[in-house]
């Protein structure tokens, strides 16, 4: 059966809070355009979106799912993209690929503030969005009150495109500023014309003034016709608003209620008339579509148990077809995604995203194009450094030899997530963006690879170091077992370092009392004998002087010296006052000025240095704090920041030096994790 001829293309992201209705609009779009016949609901685990089965355990959205639908002879691609912040590398990195967006948020102007990492990145990148307000049966409050607070975290004008319509808490309807005409909401079926209500022609008239004076500081025309009290056409604010969306200087705001599809079909409306289209998309990323070459952009990587890995492309010029080759990989399949499901495609055209199967070598945020084409890469979205860490063991020992490959293509999957095998602690770390964060990482190599894992957390990398010197320690290894020996003997100078400094050796000797070719030797004794000092941890900061010895001439060896330099630093180490040290972080968090006390305290309470703080540069109401903080004392920081602030605080962190432990703790952690017994956190 030949496929449809549409007149267009629209790639449209669902973005919002945790909990905000994303999910559930995206199912409603899906049924009210005859995409699927049945609706689905989260809690029954039958939704098109969040098809993975660690989404379904926990209800939530974590990662893109994309599905397509048509409406008004345009196809629509929709990417459902997650809402906790914890997975926001995967909504940044998709969103630099459609043509517009649309934020869901609750009708509470208290949670409005979660919102804000969202708008700013949309704003940095000039990308189109919409607001649609869900939930409006459950609204507690003024609706103005949340288009204010909205205001406090966009930096676009917004501009309400509907009044809505309540009786009591319930939503019945709305007036589209627009038209001016009101409607009534029915459930399971379009909304019904209805007189304007007179109760609400004074808040009309007021909402719909403040739209068009927005509008009208883009548009000098329009500025003209309301200084002279002329009412201008629904055609030229059609215009204004489709030309101002699509240039991102405003944001229309919808509301609806998603569990009962209200406000949807006015959202698609608008979406279908003022949404821009991928050409102009491509214009604004300064793409030129006269030029044939093929060219796309890597969205999403996925690793499915039937297909193998699919890539999630958006085609910004050319045709793909399957089998061509784009950055020396040849395409295995073209398909177009539904959830889960796929359909197979021979091409894809300028302004689709699809899924391309088998491009082995290419990663998200890739930009690509034939193999005999040279193009700039295009901008992929900043990389979020990781800020949690759970050390992870295979519940099956044999299974280790398989983690490399399988965290390879968990990285290739989601690229905010990160991994290491400590050169000090020795443990195998995994790193991400938060606690849900790593368990649904866990549970991906439990289900897609067999690869079941424990996990505790992180050892802190505590060292040691002196605080006095020691001279002439003295070091003989001896012993006689028949025929040659072993007879090593030294004297070492031993004395602390300026913190930094690391390790240092010398040797003073003369007279051949120990022979050039065995010196090397007694440096490699004392190098084994700091990797585990007398407190129980690598030793830095610190001199060794060779300063005299004697061998003999049948008996001594390398391996004696070696021998005696470790008994030598043995006995002089213990004298000269070892202390612990712990790693101190360099942290800048950044968090909305109302939260900035909190953040002090919580600096205060982990026995961190506050630094300073000041406004955040580029971010309206935000402040940036700067301190230095244990590394001990970070493990679950991130946790507690977000608890405080909304969710949205954040922070950076680069190691900056080595600090002395105080008395009481160092005697704590000696007493529990020195010795040999390996170093753990808190």
């Amino acid at each position: 059966m030949s496929e449809k001829v549409l007149s267009g293309t629209r790639n449209v992201a669902i973005v919002g809070p945790y909990l905000s209705g994303k999910t559930t609009l995206l199912e409603s779009i899906l049924s009210v355009t005859g995409a699927i016949t049945r609706k689905g609901k989260v809690q029954d685990k039958n939704t098109v979106g969040d098809s993975a089965p660690e989404a379904r355990d926990r209800q939530m959205t974590v990662e893109i799912n994309a599905a397509c639908t048509e409406y008004g002879g345009v196809r629509f691609t929709f990417l459902d993209c997650p809402g906790s912040i914890e997975f926001i590398q995967e909504t940044f990195n998709a969103l630099i690929g459609v043509d517009a967006v649309v934020i869901v948020c609750e009708p509470v102007a208290d949670r409005v503030m979660t919102l804000a990492p969202l708008f700013k990145f949309l704003d940095n990148w000039e990308i189109p969005h919409l607001v649609f307000v869900n939930k409006m049966d459950r609204a507690d409050g003024d609706i103005n009150d949340v288009l204010q607070a909205l205001k406090t975290v966009s930096s676009r004008p917004l501009v309400a495109h509907q009044y809505p319509i309540g009786v009591g808490e319930n939503l019945v309807g709305f007036i589209d500023l627009v038209s001016e005409q009101a409607y009534h909401y029915h459930p399971g079926a379009p909304a019904d014309p209805v007189p304007l209500p007179d109760s609400l022609r004074e808040q009309e008239k007021a909402a719909r003034n403040e739209m068009l004076e927005t509008l009208a500081d883009f548009d000098d025309h329009l500025l003209e016709e309301l200084l002279e009290d002329i009412d201008p056409p629904q055609e030229e604010i059609l215009k204004d608003l489709k030309m101002e969306l699509g240039a991102d200087q405003i944001v229309p705001v919808f509301f609806g209620v998603t569990d009962q599809d209200y406000g949807v079909r006015p959202l698609l409306e608008a979406l279908l008339r003022e949404a821009p289209e991928p050409e102009v998309t491509a214009e604004n990323r300064g793409i030129t579509l006269s030029d044939s070459t093929p060219l796309a952009q890597v969205l999403k990587t996925y690793y499915t148990p039937q297909g193998g890995k699919l890539s999630l492309v958006r085609v910004w010029q050319g045709t793909l077809t399957d089998g061509m080759t784009l950055n020396g990989v040849r395409v295995g399949g073209i398909y177009r995604l539904m959830g889960q499901q796929q359909q197979t495609l021979n091409t894809a055209e300028a302004g689709e995203i699809v899924a391309l199967g088998r491009m082995d070598g290419v990663k998200t945020g890739d930009t690509l194009t034939t193999h005999s084409a040279t193009v700039n890469e295009l901008p992929k979205a900043e990389h979020l450094d990781p800020v949690f860490a759970l050390a992870i063991t295979a519940e099956v020992r044999s299974d280790e030899v398989k983690l490399s490959s399988a965290m390879a293509k968990l990285l290739e999957e989601d690229p905010s997530l990160d991994w290491e095998q400590h050169g000090d602690t020795h443990e195998v770390i995994l790193w991400g963006q938060g606690d849900i964060h790593l368990q649904v990482a866990l549970d991906r190599l439990r289900r897609k690879y067999n690869l079941p894992m424990s996990t505790h957390l992180p050892q802190i990398p505590y060292k040691e170091t002196i605080r006095k010197p020691a001279s002439s320690i003295h070091g003989r290894y001896k012993r006689q077992t028949g025929g040659h020996g072993q007879f090593g003997d030294v004297y070492l100078d031993i004395k602390p370092l300026p913190r930094g400094e690391g390790f240092s050796f010398h040797e003073t000797i003369v007279g051949g009392v120990v022979p050039r070719q065995y010196i090397p030797a007694v440096e490699t004794g004392v190098r084994e004998y700091l990797v585990h000092g007398p407190l129980g941890f690598p030793v830095v900061d610190v001199d060794v002087t060779l300063t005299n010895g004697s061998y003999h001439t049948v008996d001594s060896s390398e391996q004696a010296f070696k021998q005696a330099a470790r008994i030598a630093m043995q006995e002089g180490m213990a004298k000269c006052q070892p202390t612990l040290l712990e790693p101190i972080l360099n942290v800048t968090i950044s968090v909305p000025s109302d939260f900035t006390s909190k953040v002090l305290r919580l600096v205060s309470g982990r026995r961190g240095q506050i630094l300073g703080y000041d406004a955040k540069p580029d971010w309206t109401g935000w402040d940036q704090v700067s301190a230095q903080i244990p590394q001990a004392e970070m493990h679950d920081l991130i946790v507690e920041l977000r608890s405080q602030t909304m969710g949205v605080g954040f922070f950076n962190w680069e190691y900056d030096h080595l600090q002395e432990v105080p008395e009481k703790l160092a005697e704590r952690v000696i007493a529990t994790t020195g010795n040999g017994n390996g170093n753990s956190s808190k």
